[in-house]
């Protein structure tokens, strides 16, 4: 049985055994939730407590964002919660966390946090991190779980952490989807069938990218293992063996460093699926399209090996969304 608290002091006063491990949410959960919950109760076992904390935080809504209208469903949640084996809900209320008033102390997102939605959503990142502060602290979890879909976000929940010399493991966990792509979002529910479908633009583009990059690092693997020269293409050509010739000058291409690929191969592929969904009806309105470094979100450059986040976000109507996929660039050489 799933326990709702509305304070700490429950929790602070529960003798510990094994591990408590916080899924951190501002309510109207969904699969995408649910997943975290339950990797969370494998994190845990049964030795340990799951905590779902329900809060939708204030500081990190701007003006005229939809704090008023964002979802509200505690008993819906408690039940989702229950399901997937969550021991406690705490679903403060805001003088619990905020006593006396918006506090005048908070953590700031520093540079990162003025990148991407820090440039579209001012502020909202010192507030996000505020919030995670406060309710690591007053939770007082051993793991800590966060979805991929907010990459950034969780990119500076981690550097918090590691920086101010936080206690916790911070675990990330992929992005739900839905059967047709969407990314599970709470914010999902505003959309009419026909945003819907634009919608799906995001989800397209980032698809569009992944593929345009697994085929370069397939041909940069098969450079590696034989490589060629234009010569040899254009031998192929001469005896009309076309298919080969093309297939053998697109090795060649790729390891030709003047021949336009890599990073910039990878954001045009993802770009023409959203400018297609910007002639459509509805429209998509693209905030920012990006191709960045996941330790500080700046712009991934050409020649760059390692880990990457190609990452959307753009309002379909009033619903704006984000979402992103993870790359790997140099991993087949």
């Amino acid at each position: 049985m799933t326990s709702l608290l509305h304070t700490a002091e429950p929790l602070h006063a529960r003798p510990r055994v094994g591990r408590r491990v916080v899924v951190m949410t501002m309510g109207a959960l969904h699969e995408g939730h649910a997943t975290l919950v339950r990797t969370a109760r494998r994190i845990a076992g049964d030795e340990g407590e799951v905590v779902v904390t329900v809060f939708v935080n204030p500081l990190q809504f701007g003006a005229g964002e939809d704090l008023d209208r964002y979802p509200r469903t505690l008993d819906a949640d408690v039940k989702i919660a229950e399901q997937e084996g969550a021991d406690f809900v705490f679903a403060p209320s805001v003088d619990e966390v905020y006593p006396g008033g918006e506090p005048q102390v908070r953590i700031s997102a520093g540079p990162m946090g003025n990148l991407l939605e820090g440039a579209t959503r001012p502020g909202h990142f010192d507030g996000m991190l505020t919030v995670v502060a406060k309710l690591l602290h007053l939770t007082r979890p051993d793991v800590a779980l966060y979805g991929q879909k907010d990459a950034q976000q969780l990119a500076l929940i981690r550097r918090m952490v590691r920086d101010l010399n936080f206690g916790v493991e911070i675990v990330g966990v992929p992005t739900v989807r839905e059967d047709d792509g969407l990314a599970l979002s709470s914010r999902n529910r505003y959309l009419s069938p026909a945003e819907r479908r634009t919608a799906l633009a995001l989800s397209q583009a980032l698809f569009a990218g992944r593929d345009r990059h697994a085929a370069q690092e397939a041909l940069n693997a098969r450079a590696a293992l034989a490589p060629v020269t234009h010569a040899r293409a254009d031998a192929l050509n001469a005896i009309g063996e076309s298919r080969a010739a093309a297939d053998t000058h697109a090795v060649a291409r790729s390891v030709t460093p003047s021949v336009p690929g890599g990073p910039a191969a990878v954001r045009a592929a993802a770009r023409q699926i959203l400018d297609e969904a910007a002639r459509g009806r509805p429209p998509l309105k693209l905030d920012y399209l990006a191709l960045v470094d996941p330790a500080d979100f700046t712009d991934v450059q050409p020649g760059h090996t390692g880990d990457a986040v190609l990452a959307v976000a753009a309002k379909v109507g009033a619903t704006r969304l984000i979402d992103n996929i993870p790359l790997t660039f140099g991993a087949t050489t």
